[in-house]
C-alpha cells in the first residue's frame, strides 16, 4: 500500500517534506520496522536526540502498523517510558506491534532500540482511535 496523498507532507514519514525525517515503514510479518539515524540537527542539547522527535518516530511505528493493514486511525493516547539517551549520529531501530484490537481502539506497543548494541532507549504504549 502506498503513501496516501495526504501525508506527503508528514513530518516524520512524508517524502515530501524536505524538513522531517522521510522515514520508510515496512511489515514483516505483523511487526512494523523502520531505521533511523538521527543527525546533529535532531538534539535538544549536548549531541542528545531531542526527545520529541523520539516520541513523533515511536507514534508513527505504530501509527504504520495500522496504516499498512488498510486502516486509518488517529493516536488517541500514548505513553513513553525514555530508557536511556540517544546520541545524535547513533542508528536506531523501530519496532511497531499491536497489543489488542477492540471495537474502534487498537492498543499498540512501539520500542526504539539501538542498532549497535540492542539497548532500548524509549518504550511507548498506545491507543489508537479508528476512523470509520
Amino acid at each position: 500500500m502506498g503513501l496516501r496523498t495526504d501525508a506527503n507532507t508528514c513530518f516524520v514519514c512524508g517524502p515530501g517534506n524536505p524538513d522531517g525525517l522521510q522515514l520508510e515503514f515496512r511489515l514483516e510479518g505483523d511487526i512494523c520496522l523502520s531505521e533511523f539515524t538521527p543527525g546533529k540537527n535532531h538534539c535538544g542539547y549536548d549531541g542528545v536526540t531531542h526527545g520529541g522527535l523520539i516520541f513523533s518516530a515511536l507514534d508513527d511505528v505504530m501509527a504504520n502498523w495500522i496504516f499498512l493493514k488498510g486502516i486509518r486511525a488517529y493516536t488517541a493516547k500514548c505513553e513513553i517510558r525514555y530508557k536511556a539517551p540517544l546520541p545524535t549520529g547513533t542508528p536506531v531501530l523501530l519496532r511497531g506491534e499491536c497489543i489488542k484490537e477492540k471495537s474502534r481502539l487498537v492498543q499498540m506497543r512501539g520500542i526504539m532500540s539501538r542498532a549497535d548494541d540492542g539497548a532500548i532507549v524509549a518504550e511507548t504504549d498506545a491507543s489508537f482511535m479508528i476512523d470509520r
